[in-house]
């Protein structure tokens, strides 16, 4: 199984700055790829609070940095993109890092992308449908012919540049809508499942969807499958408490402040915390145990882990438990135990 990270290069501090918190960022990739994990993603967000509106950039400065990590959107807003710049972008990046590069497709849990680029929410998956096909259209060898709704239609085009020795790898990123995970099986596209909150076993019947998608569509059932979910890993599991929980919970009542939700209760975050919950919290290897009930539960061949929450040198010190006991620790357990999926 592989192991990554996530960031939407969030700016918990009013102290720092856009540019401060870039370059953390960076460092923070940086020591993914020295600790051996798979993949570092880096989310498209439009707001004041979150620095990476061209994640690709960021991408670029890291792939400069490291030798070996996969690099990746999580996510790229595509229902609010230019097809055309977004493969030209990623091909670009996938270059300079030497066959490093993936592209996740997403629709976009956060809105404001859309009035900012000219677009209506009310063509919310109109828009994602025609610009995933046209995306798809442009990793195929050869001149694309495309017409669709939303953007001029190309004849013939070949756009450059174009990745060397594979396809640009994209997968799709999915919060839970059925209709969604059909769409990612059914083109045969790897998907990471977004679970923030509830019980990850509660995906389970996500997991079987996409495998029947996959096999309808005439697809390899080793088409990957990825869950998202945030964490922190800590030793000193009182002391992170104090550390990550109210910069959590203040988060999350922030977002429900925007969206209409309840606040985050005391419950809730325990039942996120224990077991079967959705945030994989604490030692190392109370976090590895819940990887290794999600990966027999769901399948998945890659985890990624959203680090946020808390401040730059607690975040390096999570990362660094991530990767050099968290990680080992599943690779030992998955190899002793079969799946029952």
């Amino acid at each position: 199984m592989e192991f990554g990270l996530t960031t939407f290069a969030e700016i918990n501090d009013p102290s720092v700055s856009p540019g401060e918190r870039l370059r953390q960022v960076v460092e923070e990739g940086v020591l993914a790829d020295q600790l051996g994990l798979d993949v570092y993603g880096i989310g498209e967000h439009h707001r004041p609070d979150m620095a990476a509106s061209a994640p690709e950039i960021v991408l670029a400065t890291i792939a400069g940095a490291t030798t070996d990590i996969h690099l990746s959107s999580a996510v790229t807003v595509l229902s609010s993109a230019d097809p055309v710049r977004v493969f030209q972008s990623f091909a670009t990046l996938d270059l300079v890092s030497g066959g490093r590069a993936e592209l996740m497709a997403g629709r976009g849990s956060f809105t404001e992308s859309f009035p900012l680029f000219g677009y209506s929410l009310g063509d919310y998956d109109d828009l994602f449908a025609e610009k995933l096909d046209l995306l798809l259209a442009l990793r195929e060898e050869g001149p694309t012919t495309w017409a669709g709704r939303f953007r001029a239609p190309l004849e013939g085009i070949t756009v450059h540049p174009r990745p060397e020795g594979r396809p640009l790898p994209v997968w799709v990123a999915v919060g839970g809508t059925p209709q969604s995970v059909v769409r990612a099986g059914t083109l045969g596209l790897p998907m990471a499942l977004a679970i923030i909150g509830g019980q990850p076993a509660a995906f389970a019947p996500h997991a079987d969807l996409y495998r029947r998608a996959l096999e309808h569509g005439g697809h390899p059932a080793s088409t990957p499958l990825a869950v998202h979910s945030h964490g922190y890993v800590a030793v000193d599991e009182k002391a992170a408490r104090e550390e990550f929980l109210p910069g959590y919970r203040a988060t999350f009542d922030k977002l429900g402040r925007e969206r209409g939700w309840a606040p985050m209760s005391g419950a809730q975050v325990e039942g996120l915390i224990g077991p079967s919950g959705a945030l994989f919290f604490g030692h190392p290897e109370r976090v590895a145990d819940k990887i290794v009930a999600l990966h027999e539960q769901l399948g998945i061949d890659r985890f990624e882990m959203h680090v946020s929450h808390v401040d730059h040198s607690k975040t390096m010190r999570s990362i660094e438990l991530f990767g050099s006991q968290v990680a080992p620790l599943v690779r030992e357990r998955l190899a002793a135990v079969p799946t029952t999926v």
